[in-house]
């Protein structure tokens, strides 16, 4: 009778650990060392997914290229067409013809992921979103993000929008070592724009231990993905999360790959650097939510600002998840090709689509798998409402 008890405790227990390992459901995650690349730890990090705004970071990038080569400058001011004015949530709220500088453009898609700002950067740089676009795409590949494709500068749903958490590991990489004069704007947690302080979304950047800022995204069909930073003790990690069921398991799984690494917990995992990870992205992007999925126009907005404040999407139903799910587009969710650049970007993406339904489905299983400072932007070129988080 004490051992069949003691079998059933066993039993018990071994049931309780492989809840509590199964509680956060398929997703992709990886955290890197930023000082070198170095790859600490990683699950499903070359699987294909809906990048929503961390879309933004690639935004920003193309946006601190313009100026770094003298294209564009912070003080310049741009003017918001019709297209920009009418993007759906989270926005600033642009009126057609309304004009910011770049620098309050920037800071509100770092603080307020702000659809319609980031259109108006598109346009400007590109001429149009998808002009842009393409340009984005070309960008991704030369910084070695072959798993990734753009169709819009804001990170709407679009099926052929899709990147890995090692292409995301190497965007935050590249931006902080590329652009370490404007890196810093990822901190700033709020800003004043036009007499009103808009307050930042990003619940890691505002409270982690030495967090450095990055980005936070969600749709549907991405579910919660997260792009964070952190320096403690000499150490900086970066870490992507993709496919949170909900915006507080994201931070949950971003909170516990930077502690076990700052807490050097991922040593024991074979030298890997992101720079020589494989790039041959597995599987269709899964849907991870059942919200939008039969009602497009649920899916039709990309608002970080309103589930981070408010949990309006509470999922009723969530597709098989292990091993994750694919979700094949439907009609609603596709936009029309109006120019020849973007034909070619269609192309391409079918070439991408045909490629994924020969891929694997196969899921790899959990294994274990200093950047120069930055010079610090001053106050009388940032601002006096900038909110630096450490």
């Amino acid at each position: 009778m004490n051992t069949a008890k003691t079998i059933l405790l066993i039993l018990i227990s071994t049931l309780l650990l492989l809840v509590s390992e199964l509680s956060y459901g398929q997703h992709a995650e990886i955290i890197i060392d930023a000082e070198n690349g170095s790859v600490l730890h990683e699950i499903n990090a070359s699987h294909s997914w809906f990048p929503a705004s961390l879309t933004k970071v690639m935004t920003l990038y193309m946006t601190f290229d313009a100026l770094k080569s003298g294209q564009i400058g912070l003080t310049d001011t741009l003017v918001t067409s019709r297209h920009a004015a009418l993007q759906p949530n989270s926005k600033l709220g642009l009126r057609q013809g309304e004009t910011l500088s770049v620098q309050d453009a920037i800071l509100a898609l770092i603080t307020r992921s702000a659809n319609d700002a980031a259109v108006v950067l598109a346009e400007h740089l590109g001429g149009t979103e998808e002009n842009f676009a393409v340009k984005m795409s070309t960008m991704a590949h030369s910084l070695g993000m072959y798993d990734t494709h753009f169709m819009n500068a804001t990170g709407l749903p679009h099926p052929w929008q899709v990147t890995t958490s090692r292409d995301m590991a190497m965007l935050a990489w590249k931006t902080q070592r590329n652009f370490p004069n404007y890196y810093p704007y990822f901190s700033w947690h709020s800003f004043n724009f036009k007499g009103r302080e808009l307050h930042g979304i990003n619940k890691f950047t505002a409270s982690y231990p030495g967090a450095e800022g990055m980005k936070t995204g969600f749709t549907c069909g991405s579910g919660y993905n997260l792009i964070s930073s952190a320096t403690q003790n000499g150490k900086h990690l970066i870490g992507v999360v993709l496919g949170g069921i909900t915006s507080s398991e994201r931070y949950k799984l971003m909170v516990n790959m930077m502690n076990n690494g700052f807490a050097n917990q991922y040593d024991d995992r074979p030298t890997e650097n992101i720079s020589t990870m494989s790039n041959d992205s597995s599987g269709l992007p899964p849907y991870q939510l059942g919200c939008g999925n039969t009602a497009p126009t649920a899916i039709a907005s990309n608002d970080d600002t309103v589930n981070e404040a408010a949990s309006y999407v509470k999922p009723t139903k969530l597709h098989n998840r292990s091993p994750i799910a694919h979700h094949h587009p439907t009609k609603n969710t596709h936009v029309l090709v109006k120019n020849k650049s973007h034909v070619k970007a269609k192309a391409h993406a079918k070439v991408i689509v045909a490629v994924k339904h020969k891929s694997t489905n196969k899921i790899k299983s959990n294994q274990p798998v200093k950047n120069k400072k930055a010079k610090v932007i001053t106050k009388a070129k940032a601002g006096k409402t900038h909110h630096h988080h450490s």
